[in-house]
C-alpha cells in the first residue's frame, strides 16, 4: 500500500479533527510560514487522547507556534484543569489570541509570549505534563529547564525527536538542528532518571517520565 493512501486510511479510522481545527490547519497553510510546524489531524488526536490518559491538573507546552496543539492538549484536560503555553515569536501572538478565542477549550489555555529560559522562572513547579516543540538547537538545554517545574511522576513529551531520519546519518551531523537532537536524545537514553520510549510518528514523538 502507498504510504499516501496509508496515511488516509489512518485518518479515516481514528476521531474526525473538529472544525476549528481544520480551518485553524488550513489558515496555517494559507498564510503562515513552515505549515509543517503544526501539528495536524493526526498527531493532534494523540495530543488529545495523552492528554486525556494523562488527566494532568497543569500542564505546559514550550513552542506554541499556532496554537493548534495547545488546544488539543486543552480539548484533553480533565475539568479544571490549565494549560500554559510559551511562545517566544511574539508575531504570533494576534495569530494565536484569536485562535484560543474561537475555541470552546481556549479559557483553559494561558499564553506566555517570550524565551522559556525567561518565562521559566515565573511559573510555578508542579506540571503534571509537558509538551516540548521548541527550538530545536537547544533541545536538551530547554528540557533542563523546564525540568524542575515537572512532578515526579509528570510526563515531558519531546517532539520531532527523529528529524526527518537525520539522527542516524551521521553525515549529517554539521546541521545544528540535528546535533541538538541527537544530543538530547543520547542524553535521555543514558539518564536512569527517566523511563522513556519513541514513536515513529510523523517526526519522531518521544514519550518521557520522570521517576518517582
Amino acid at each position: 500500500m502507498e504510504t499516501a493512501d496509508l496515511d488516509q486510511y489512518i485518518l479515516d479510522h481514528i476521531s474526525p479533527e473538529p472544525e476549528n481545527l481544520r480551518r485553524l490547519g488550513r489558515d496555517v497553510h494559507l498564510r503562515l510560514l513552515y505549515p509543517r510546524m503544526c501539528s495536524g489531524h493526526l498527531q493532534g488526536r494523540l495530543l488529545t487522547m495523552l492528554t486525556a490518559m494523562i488527566s494532568p491538573r497543569r500542564a505546559l507546552e514550550i513552542g506554541t507556534y499556532a496554537g493548534y496543539s495547545a488546544l488539543c492538549i486543552a480539548e484533553g484536560l480533565p475539568e479544571g484543569g490549565t494549560l500554559d503555553t510559551v511562545e517566544i515569536d511574539d508575531e504570533m501572538e494576534l495569530f494565536i489570541r484569536r485562535r484560543l478565542g474561537e475555541s470552546p477549550y481556549g479559557n483553559r489555555v494561558a499564553l506566555h509570549i517570550g524565551d522559556v529560559a525567561e518565562v521559566a522562572a515565573s511559573l510555578s513547579p508542579g506540571y503534571d505534563m509537558v509538551y516540548m516543540d521548541a527550538n530545536k538547537r537547544t533541545y536538551l538545554a530547554t528540557f533542563n529547564t523546564i525540568l524542575p517545574l515537572v512532578r515526579p511522576g509528570g510526563f515531558i513529551l519531546a517532539d520531532n525527536t527523529l528529524w526527518d531520519g537525520k539522527v542516524t546519518d551521521t553525515a549529517a551531523n554539521h546541521d545544528p538542528q540535528t546535533r541538538g537532537i541527537a544530543e538530547f536524545n543520547d542524553a535521555i537514553a543514558a539518564d536512569p532518571r527517566f523511563d522513556k520510549v519513541i514513536l515513529p510518528l510523523r517526526d519522531g514523538l518521544t514519550l518521557i517520565r520522570v521517576k518517582s
